[in-house]
Formats: C-alpha cells, sequence, structure tokens
C-alpha cells in the first residue's frame, strides 16, 4: 500500500501522507499570556495552570487494520494534583510503566468528533522512559472511544486527515 499520498476527500487533489498523527499544542484551558504568569507553566510534556490545574500529555492511539500502522492523536488529560507529582516524581525512573494508571480527563476537543472529546474519562497509562503516556479512553459509545477499541482504516485515516489539513489551512 502507497502511504505517502491519498486522495483527497475534501478538495480532490492528491496530498503527501496522510499523516499518522495530529497534536494539540496544550490543553485547551491554556490561553495566551499564560506563560508569563506566575504558577503556570507548558512545556511539551507538562502543564501547569495558576498552580491549580495539571495537565499530562499523552497520546490516544487507534489501529489502522489494513495498514498495521498506528494512528495517534497527542493530547493532553487533566490529572488530580497527587497523581500529576506522582508522574512527575518518577518521570526518569527506569521501570515507571509499573505505574498503576491515573484517572484524568480529556483536556482537549478533536474537532470532528461529535458530541465533544472535551472531558471525556480515561487513564493514563505512564510507559517506559522516553515514551509517551498512553491514554485509554473509557468504554464507552462515544465515536473516538469506539474507534480506540475497534480500529480504523485506512479511508478512516484519509478522511481524518483531509478533515483537518483543510481546518489548519482555512484563513
Amino acid at each position: 500500500m502507497n502511504t505517502d499520498e491519498f486522495a483527497c476527500g475534501i478538495c480532490g487533489s492528491t496530498h503527501s501522507g496522510p499523516p499518522l498523527s495530529f497534536a494539540a499544542p496544550a490543553p485547551d484551558f491554556w490561553l495566551p499570556g499564560m506563560a508569563e504568569t506566575e504558577g503556570c507553566l507548558l512545556d511539551s510534556d507538562l502543564c501547569v495552570i495558576n498552580g491549580e490545574r495539571f495537565f499530562i500529555r499523552g497520546l490516544i492511539e487507534l489501529p489502522v487494520w489494513d495498514s498495521g500502522e498506528v494512528f495517534t492523536y497527542s493530547m493532553w488529560v487533566s490529572l488530580s494534583r497527587q497523581n500529576f507529582t506522582r508522574a512527575v516524581d518518577v518521570w526518569e525512573q527506569p521501570g515507571r510503566e509499573n505505574e498503576p494508571p491515573y484517572f484524568g480527563w480529556l483536556s482537549n476537543e478533536i474537532a470532528g468528533y461529535e458530541p465533544t472529546t472535551l472531558n471525556l474519562k480515561t487513564n493514563v497509562h505512564t510507559r517506559p522512559v522516553g515514551q509517551p503516556p498512553y491514554i485509554e479512553l473509557e468504554p464507552t459509545g462515544h465515536p473516538l472511544a469506539v474507534e480506540q477499541r475497534a480500529g480504523i482504516f485506512r479511508s478512516r485515516v484519509e478522511e481524518i486527515a483531509s478533515f483537518h489539513l483543510h481546518r489548519l489551512q482555512a484563513p
């Protein structure tokens, strides 16, 4: 299967890809200017807002059955202060993948899903050092949760890519 390009379902053009990952740069609760505010932090993996709200970045993985690949959404999950502190404490420790999962709330609205993905219940599974956590969605009937459990096909990856590529290019 040629994965170097695909026919776009929106504009009909051929695009490179499709991309197998889309990422949110921050939790939806992060606002411009917070970086300059005391008690706020945003880096590539962790986020704190006003010293009161705590977030970790992880991957929602959707198996792509007809290609053997994995499509990922790199998103943010809110954690309790206790779980966030524990995650930070073991961040560089070998064996951290043996941690029990941390309960959290998905903190990004992924465009194209109805109802919203914001505040879906999750379990965040720590992986070996150097690997981002795995975000397991609560097994509900939400379309994203169903896709995570059941997997998707390349045609769905192309549909997601077409939607996001044109949404991101819109003026």
